[in-house]
């Protein structure tokens, strides 16, 4: 074996696991009944982790009360109908081997967002500002209401336990209610609740007695929370590399937090960092170094005695072994690694590697929950819809064309070769991947190139043929004469028409980053989208002056939606680094060694010193060859990834799995 460590039994309390892998608590947006309660579909996407071989679930936050926090529209939530489908989810789970603890929160706070109420105050534990709309201010929570929580927490645990749960995980962290009552920005009661921090943990402790009370101390109870806030103030983040003082929770005081929780009785500690002010912590996008949080977990395993689980960035099982084998953690906990590839935990097991689906860092998970989507996930877009989308063989192989080898054309390419299909991917260039070529080149872009190399092996090992440097035309399809084809021919740089645009020193992104143009010291990017944006931050680490020109007044703002963790810890790193940024303005002209803008909102036309100017000004799609396969006799002809339209990773997948599967 592989990961020896990784895959030794452990105990927490008296419940025994048979490994040390955890699945990290993740929302099941769209995936609940009106009353709050698992669907079959979220019960089948806990089971596929299940088979996946994970030791531990760790459930959705589910909340044990709606009549004080009153949350509109779905919301996990425990009540008497929950046992029905909560016992059917343990049952399935158990039956695998797994073990399945369920995490239950006190509610939202001062971080709702008001759209999400039907009351007309958010709830907090002090009159603090509402973390999405600070004009809203939070109103304190009475003695009384704060009782009847504790007693809701009571309850929940009855039904969990009665349902077949092993255990209960408390949400404390991430800056919802119960992170709320323990730190002092946002605590300032003068009652037994507020004060020094063992009055700030006191909901907290009530809640711990309550549940011993009614389920009995064999029952176990871990806690979940930050060891350190990361923030410099309200809603604003920082980064690890800054200078700054801690405005919330600091490592002293969380280390402090973790032994007064253990004296208190938990049975096991769940360690992250960060909050919705620096929600790139608890949320970590490609930008983070794996395993960005192990060090908050080691520094509590030195001050307890109960286990101590890490969490961040953990799914590189070699990674993983090693936090577990060097003592930093007693278990290691996955998120989104699990939505990527649910059985992750049995490839590692086996040494199947190569085999894991990474995740990207992208969250395409959270933009589906902005865009009212169900959770899902955009490299495997069989999460969370298991028994709904499967890929079944097909009663009849075809003969499938793949015009395009980027990343839509291998999905096609894959999926239709699960299915049995006879796959070719002509490809005019020598490699594969497409854009992903490109967008792999900055260092912080290392998950995107796990994706393309797993990709090229999931080709290789299903037989896909791959017929390189072949430009199709319609006359060589009907020479083949193929069942299907799919076009997957992507997407060009769109280059605006002003004035200057054929001088020398004007690139576009795609020749920087792939190093067939070499750039000044002082460089303008014009379009401040994701692309424009991540350009600069890489030139910007390699010493080069920055600026970014954006006509929007705000960058990332076109395009797909960038998710807010991704965005706003990008916007701290081009901030970290000093890239400028010029927004309300349009390019007018290139002059020599110079941009000039005109400034929307004044009308004024300004001079950028710019020895290099690149462009991100969008791509356009190559959909003119689909057209004319269109107007061919072949009968089953698909548009796919950037050529339908231009989108990112997830649109590209997505096409070219929904056209794998039925093709």
């Amino acid at each position: 074996m592989l990961y020896p460590r990784l895959f030794e039994p452990i105990n927490i309390g008296k419940v025994k696991i048979k490994n040390r892998i955890a699945m990290a608590p993740m929302g099941i947006v769209g995936l609940t009944d009106p009353e709050g309660n698992p669907t079959q579909r979220a019960i089948d996407y806990y089971i596929e982790r299940a088979k996946g071989g994970v030791g531990l679930i760790i459930t959705s936050l589910f909340k044990v009360d709606n009549t004080i926090e009153v949350n509109r529209g779905r919301m996990e939530l425990v009540t008497n109908t929950s046992r029905r489908p909560l016992g059917e989810l343990c049952d399935a789970v158990h039956s695998l081997g797994s073990k399945i603890f369920i995490q239950l929160t006190a509610g939202f706070g001062r971080v709702i967002r008001k759209e999400r109420l039907t009351t007309a105050q958010p709830v907090s534990a002090s009159a603090i500002p509402n973390h999405s709309d600070p004009s809203i201010i939070c109103r304190p929570l009475e003695t009384e209401e704060i009782e009847k929580l504790v007693k809701a927490f009571g309850y929940a645990a009855e039904i969990a336990a009665i349902s077949g749960m092993d255990g209960i995980e408390l949400h404390g962290h991430e800056g919802y209610i119960f992170d709320q009552f323990t730190t002092p920005i946002w605590n300032h009661r003068t009652d037994k609740y507020g004060g020094d921090l063992q009055g700030r943990l006191t909901f907290t402790f009530e809640v711990l007695r309550e549940i011993r009370k009614r389920v009995g101390d064999d029952f176990p109870v871990q806690y979940r929370f930050g060891l350190k806030h990361y923030i410099k103030g309200l809603n604003k983040g920082a980064l690890k590399e800054e200078d700054f003082t801690e405005a919330g929770r600091d490592i002293e005081e969380g280390l402090e937090m973790a032994k007064l929780l253990e004296e208190a009785g938990f049975d096991a500690l769940h360690v992250d960092a960060g909050c919705y002010d620096s929600w790139y912590w608890p949320h970590p996008p490609s930008y983070q170094d794996y395993g960005c949080m192990v060090d908050m977990a080691a520094m509590v395993k030195k001050v307890v005695k109960i286990p101590v689980t890490a969490v961040g960035k953990l799914d590189i099982p070699d990674l993983a072994e090693k936090v577990v084998a060097e003592g930093k953690a007693d278990m290691i906990a996955i998120g989104r690694g699990l939505l990527s590839d649910a059985h992750w935990s049995n490839k590692a097991r086996d040494g199947r590697v190569d085999d894991i689906r990474p995740c990207i860092g992208c969250h395409g998970c959270f933009s589906r929950f902005m865009k009212g989507r169900p959770l899902s996930c955009a490299v495997n877009p069989t999460c969370a819809r298991e028994n709904i989308y499967p890929i079944t063989r097909t009663e009849q192989a075809k003969k499938i064309m793949i015009v395009g080898g980027g990343l839509a054309g291998m999905e096609a390419a894959r999926v239709a070769g699960l299915r049995g299909h006879d796959v070719t991917i002509y490809e005019k260039t020598n490699t594969l991947g497409g854009h992903l070529i490109e967008a792999t080149v900055p260092d912080f872009k290392k998950d995107l190139k796990r994706l393309g190399q797993w990709y090229e092996r999931q080709v290789d090992k299903l037989g896909i043929h791959i017929r390189f440097g072949t430009e199709v035309t319609t006359d060589f399809i009907g020479q083949e004469n193929p069942d299907a084809v799919i076009v997957a021919v992507g997407s060009r740089p769109y280059i605006p028409d002003i004035r200057g645009m054929d001088k020398n020193n004007v690139y576009n992104c795609i020749d920087v980053l792939l190093g067939k143009k070499a750039v000044g010291d002082k460089v303008v990017i014009a379009g401040g989208g994701l692309i424009g944006c991540e350009t600069a931050l890489w030139l910007a680490q390699q010493g080069k002056q920055m600026t970014i020109v954006e006509m929007l007044p705000e960058l990332m703002q076109s395009g797909p939606i960038v998710p807010p963790m991704n965005r706003v810890m990008l916007l701290d790193l081009l901030a970290f680094h000093k890239v400028k940024a010029v927004t309300n303005a349009t390019m007018e002209e290139v002059a020599d060694k110079a941009l000039i803008i005109l400034e929307s909102n004044t009308s004024k036309k300004k001079e950028i010193e710019a020895e290099t100017i690149i462009l991100a000004t969008g791509m356009l799609s190559n959909d003119l060859f689909y057209e004319e396969v269109l107007r061919s006799d072949i009968a089953q002809v698909y548009a796919i990834g950037d050529c339908r339209e231009v989108r990112n990773v997830y649109g590209a997948i997505w096409d070219g799995f929904e056209v794998g599967r039925v093709v």
